[in-house]
């Protein structure tokens, strides 16, 4: 015996999270406490696999027979202060494809992130992301199973944090008319 023909779909089983995530936007203040850095802006990127920290003056060395990596970072965009001198061990050393499609080796640290008062273990490689447009980008390995992301909205943990750069108020000059001036005369 067949089945009758039915027109109708069949019913598709999603999958019910027993908690829902917290939400971030697709850009965010992050702190690396580990790091000494309290704020830093980030490009959260689920296209990218492995999270990117923008360094400077790296240097590889051996401590103890470890190998270990010492950087500059500076973690407000467009400016060198302040500047934060760091020593970590290197994880391991990965082959990195950027943007543009250079494949590159990067070492691998790794070290806490903290972002809407969670705290997590992020592996992250060192780079020079001089001429990208964040300092950190945060990739998706960074973000399984413990953030959703709304690309259609930024700055969800609404805490830019000391190192945000305030802008002075210009006093403004009191703009006076021709014609006041005129009548002021002696």
């Amino acid at each position: 015996m067949s089945r009758p023909h039915s027109s109708a779909r069949p019913e598709r089983k999603i999958a019910k999270k027993s908690a829902r995530l917290p939400l971030l936007g697709w850009r965010e203040w992050v702190g690396l406490p580990e790091l000494g850095v309290v704020r830093i802006k980030a490009k959260l990127d689920t296209g990218a696999r492995t999270s990117s920290l923008h360094v400077s003056d790296l240097e590889r060395f051996q401590r103890g027979g470890k190998e270990m990596v010492r950087f500059t970072v500076h973690p407000v965009q467009r400016s060198t202060q302040p500047t934060l001198q760091c020593e970590v061990e290197i994880l391991e050393e990965r082959r990195v494809r950027s943007s543009n499609g250079h494949v590159a080796m990067r070492p691998v640290i790794e070290t806490t992130m903290e972002v809407l008062g969670t705290s997590c273990p992020i592996e992250v490689t060192l780079a020079s992301r001089d001429q990208m447009g964040f300092r950190m980008l945060l990739g998706r390995h960074a973000l399984r199973r413990r953030f959703d992301v709304s690309t259609g909205r930024s700055f969800l943990s609404r805490d830019p944090g000391p190192l945000r750069r305030r802008v002075k108020k210009r006093k403004r000059k009191a703009k006076t008319s021709t014609k006041a001036k005129t009548q002021r005369k002696p």
